[in-house]
């Protein structure tokens, strides 16, 4: 026979099965009708037949889509928000010349702007923040020009000019604000008189319905900021270079304001989130590896249950080609189908997420935060859950399709192709320690963001060096199955006759368990260690400030003379202004703080020394934290160049401290300065120090009375608090998901052993017939779960352990600030909590094993 196929001419295969069409042969469509017939029988057939088994596949399929959709949707609607907003107000603007902080810059700026060559309008506006929390809307005012940028906006404002121009103080509100026309309300340091509703087509929809629209002249009447400007909107001459007309502009401005494309607001905002995102998908891509281990699993228990049915096919001719395809035909089926369901449950998901967002992300983004799902999210989460469970099948595969027809009919694990040649092992433990020096490598240099891609990467570093160490690891976890006596000798035997699905299986475990360990306790690591770094709030008796201290209070100005009032107040020993603003520096944005000449260093940051805190003060010089300065490429005692409204300022860099930089970076400067180099006066919060024996509560009544009902009073010990919930509540939505990651992994326990009762029913029924208990049986398939559990928690503690060491680096560059590494005995109960739900897994299949009957276990074949 062998002669014969030597003979025997080689045509080409078309299909993939072994065989080319004949001339003459069947069409293609007949073809395709018989593929179509042989998926559906086999393989769709397989899936409703075994509905718990399909049901656990998608359910694991959805869990990672849901996630990845609503970690999408986050992220895309706080940047999606300032796009639309953007677009909205910018219309056919090819520039945009903006404020470097919201005090925006002088209107003088105007002639100068309008007059540079390639310029044809240029369309000023007034953009200011009104009301606080639920209340906050977008002011804009805007002259004639605007119907040059046929935005959304110029329709309502050209359609009401009337309106407009003959109510006193009249404005254009969004219908979500709620107010009728003839209405009154109060508005920056007047009252505002509603003339119309704004479209709700059109410019009633930008800022989720909260905008106010009416004149220049107004707006600047009511926010008390005559001749001042928050941006120009350019519109370029036809065919003109906006690389050269932005360089032109530049020069222009001279650094009182900053030239960009519009869409510069988008992507600082994005940068406010950028944490968060990261964090969160990275969680969510640990829920994906998770899966697919599982799909691995589900796949290799239908093709165990098919073993039958496969090897005859085999028997009678049939070509590997086909099965493999209907086999990833059928994991792409399963992706595409988890993957949808999961997206629209994503969709609810990120929906609820979004308003859990960090009142400091919110306060950050100029433009009230819409969901808004980005629409690269659905398709790409599918995308990914058919590829994870492409390529988990695709594994699977190979281990029952690559042997002789003979060997489909023994057991899973016995064949050769279910053990790790040594090639591979070697291969696999140089992979694995490349990628453990790369992590380290990567967490210990400073590289911002990128650092974090050291905790992704030492976790693939794990499952490699754990694939090489397969052998172990199933001897391992037959041993711990021992034990359990005669139960767990039998486990045992199970365990080690099926080495892939073990650990497969025991990674899982890993996963889930490492994930949560080293998250959990690096996290805590993080908070504690910002907390720590916000305790000078502390030293204050009382905090004023324009909005809640889990905010930065950046605005708006507190009132004039406040500060004298409190000052009168009984008991009160000083009061100490200070203010903070967001400013754009190059194409970043940083938090500037400045404090007074009389303002203890201790006040500043405890990294600084007292010495560098009385220079800084007196103005001598800025401090800037580690992100500033890697962004500006600057050091100590190097000068940096800060664009305000009066153009550029030369200051030399006193001291790079350490700052929780999660939403911006920071520069620290003197009073006095801030307020004539950005051309605001005043003060964005008042430090409030009690006399001696003095009654806080009191003091604090006393105060309560002085102060505007709009303004916030918070201790020190309550601002502390404030700001550390705001750290806790940015950081329990990536918690949260790794949570997720564990139930994930529980059920993929639960569809290994269900794999294994299901794989050996004759053998249980001989059992049975031969007078094992039911107990005894239930004992063995728990003993196994013991033995996988205990050796996947006992593994991802300790990688959770390292991978933790490692965040605490990590983490600590991205946000930097100094994380103080504390290993905790919580570490051991995340692990424990863990293995205890992955264990849960082990129950069904437990009882199946005990309850199966015996007629129908030997049956089976």
């Amino acid at each position: 026979m062998s002669r014969n196929r030597k003979h025997r001419p080689v045509r080409p295969d078309r299909d993939g099965d072994g065989y080319a069409a004949k001339p003459g042969g069947p069409p293609e469509r007949v073809l395709m009708a018989a593929g179509w017939d042989r998926f559906r029988l086999f393989n769709i057939g397989d899936l409703l037949v075994h509905r718990g088994r399909s049901l656990l596949s998608l359910t694991v399929m959805a869990v990672s889509a849901a996630l990845l959709v609503a970690v999408f949707g986050i992220s895309g609607s706080v940047t999606g928000s300032v796009d639309k907003l953007v677009a909205g107000l910018g219309g056919r603007a090819a520039l945009e010349v903006s404020g470097t902080t919201d005090a925006g810059f002088g209107q003088e700026l105007l002639g100068p702007i309008a007059a540079t060559p390639g310029v044809r309008t240029a369309v000023p506006m007034l953009r200011a923040q009104t009301g606080a929390d639920a209340e906050r809307a977008l002011l804009i005012g805007a002259d004639a020009r605007i119907a040059e940028l046929g935005s959304s906006l110029t329709g309502s404002l050209g359609g009401d000019a009337a309106k407009l121009l003959t109510v006193p103080n009249g404005v254009l509100t969004g219908a979500a604000m709620g107010y009728q026309e003839g209405d009154t309300f109060p508005l920056g340091t007047g009252t505002a008189t509603v003339a119309g509703i704004l479209d709700a087509d059109g410019a009633g929809q930008l800022n989720g319905g909260y905008l106010v629209a009416t004149t220049l002249v107004t707006a600047q009447h009511l926010t008390g900021r005559a001749g001042q400007l928050d941006s120009v909107q350019i519109i370029a001459e036809p065919g003109a270079d906006t690389d050269r007309l932005r360089t032109a502009l530049t020069d222009t401005v001279a650094g009182r304001a900053v030239v960009a494309d519009p869409g510069l607001r988008a992507a600082q905002a994005g940068g406010a989130v950028l944490i968060i995102r990261y964090s969160t998908l990275m969680a969510a891509a640990a829920a994906l590896v998770v899966s697919a281990f599982l799909i691995y699993n589900a796949m290799a228990m239908a093709i165990a249950q098919r073993r039958p049915t496969l090897s005859l096919l085999r028997a009678v001719g049939g070509r590997r080609g086909p099965m493999v395809r209907d086999l990833l035909a059928e994991a792409v089926l399963v992706g595409v189908v988890g993957g949808a369901v999961g997206a629209g449950i994503g969709i609810l998901m990120g929906r609820v997420a979004i308003g859990q967002l960090p009142a400091a992300i919110v306060q950050s983004v100029e433009a009230r935060t819409e969901y808004q799902v980005p629409g690269y999210a659905v398709p790409v989460a599918i995308a990914l859950c058919v590829l994870a469970s492409v390529l988990a099948s695709a594994f699977a595969a190979r281990a029952v399709y690559r042997v002789r027809p003979i060997e489909a009919l023994v057991p899973v694990g016995a064949a050769g192709t279910d053990t790790v040649r040594p090639a591979l092992r070697r291969a696999a433990v140089v992979l694995g320690l490349a990628a453990v020096a790369g992590a380290i490598h990567l967490a210990e240099t400073d590289l911002g963001l990128w650092s974090l891609a050291s905790i992704s990467l030492s976790f693939g570093a794990a499952i490699v060096l754990c694939f090489a160490a397969t052998g172990p690891i199933v001897r391992a976890a037959g041993a711990i199955a021992r034990w359990f006596g005669g139960p767990g000798a039998l486990g045992a035997t199970t365990l080690e006759r099926a080495p892939r699905r073990v650990w497969a299986t025991a990674m899982t475990v890993l996963i889930g368990v490492a994930a949560v360990v080293s998250t959990g306790s690096a996290t805590r690591n993080v908070v504690d260690s910002a907390a720590a770094s916000f305790q000078n709030l502390a030293a204050t008796d009382f905090w004023v400030t324009p909005g809640s201290m889990a905010q930065f209070p950046t605005g708006p100005l507190l009132p004039a003379g406040l500060a004298g009032q409190l000052a009168a107040v009984p008991g009160v020993a000083s009061v100490n202004p200070a203010q903070l603003a967001f400013a754009s520096v190059g194409a970043g944005r940083v938090l500037l703080q400045g404090f007074p000449a009389a303002a203890d260093h201790t006040r500043l940051s405890s990294e600084i020394s007292p010495e560098v805190g009385r220079q800084l003060v007196t103005g001598r010089g800025v401090v800037v934290s580690r992100d500033v300065a890697r962004s500006l490429g600057v050091a100590v005692g190097d000068t940096v160049t800060l664009p305000t409204p009066t153009g550029r300022h030369d200051v030399r860099v006193l001291q790079v401290i350490p700052y929780f930089s999660a939403i911006a970076g920071v520069i620290m400067m003197d009073l006095e300065r801030m307020r004539a180099w950005y051309e605001r006066p005043g003060e964005t919060t008042l430090a409030v120090d009690l006399a001696p024996g003095a009654d806080p509560e009191a003091v604090r009544a006393a105060l309560r009375r002085v102060v505007p009902p709009q303004l916030y009073i918070d201790s020190g010990a309550e601002a502390v608090a404030a700001t550390s919930g705001s750290l806790r509540q940015g950081t329990a939505l990536a918690t949260n998901i790794l949570w997720v990651v564990v139930l994930v992994a529980t059920i993929a326990l639960l569809n290994t052993l269900m794999l294994s009762v299901l794989d050996r029913r004759r053998e249980i029924g001989v059992l049975r017939a031969m007078g094992t208990s039911r107990r005894f049986l239930l004992r063995s398939v728990l003993a196994e779960a013991a033995g996988i559990g205990l050796i996947g928690a006992t593994l991802g503690l300790l990688v959770g352990a390292a991978v933790q060491y490692l965040s605490a680096i990590a983490i600590g560059h991205a946000m930097t600030i100094d994380v103080v590494y504390e290993p905790s005995p919580l570490l051991v109960v995340y692990g424990v909590v863990a293995l205890l739900l992955a264990l849960l897994g082990s129950i069904p299949p437990a009882l199946r094993a005990a309850r199966m009957p015996i007629v129908e276990a030997l049956a089976v074949d």
